[in-house]
């Protein structure tokens, strides 16, 4: 089933059994697709957003909220930081599994001996590797310094 479809799904079996927080995540989440459909149609004239995309939209939305969670901790908001963390588990359920450290380091050596690179200069070409294959699955900011190291 298509990760839009999941969504959808979830979304009415929210609505019927009265899940007032987990159907309010899954409406932000709806709602911030829906918003780069809007920002696409002004750029060109596709109308969806693809499934690797809808993907970097829900990392986004945890980044997001796990750094709303931290900063309502350190305030002393707990019970705001509680809610931030409650909206991450839902976004969560339709994402991949995270790949552990391991799996990430085995991925960067699999990507930077595909793509032949040598230097630092070809960051970007095993960067664009490893999204176009671990979108969802991995970390890129941290996954960035790797590569560099690994190139450095």
């Amino acid at each position: 089933m298509l990760l839009r479809d999941r969504l959808q799904t979830a979304l009415k079996e929210a609505m019927k059994a009265k899940e007032a927080d987990r159907l309010s995540t899954l409406r932000l989440i709806n709602a911030a697709i829906k918003d780069r459909e809007i920002a696409i149609r002004g750029e060109s004239d596709a109308g969806e957003v693809g499934e690797a995309e809808i993907l970097q939209i829900m990392g986004k939305m945890v980044k997001q909220r796990q750094e709303s969670a931290r900063a309502y901790e350190e305030g002393g908001r707990l019970e705001l930081a509680e809610k931030e963390l409650a909206e991450i588990a839902v976004i969560q359920e339709f994402l991949p599994r995270q790949m552990d450290e391991g799996e990430i380091a085995a991925a960067v050596e699999a990507a930077v001996a595909e793509t032949g690179a040598t230097s630092i200069r070809d960051v970007g070409k095993v960067m664009a590797a490893l999204k176009a294959k671990y979108t969802g699955q991995m970390d890129f900011g941290a996954v960035g310094a790797l590569v560099k190291a690994r190139l450095g």
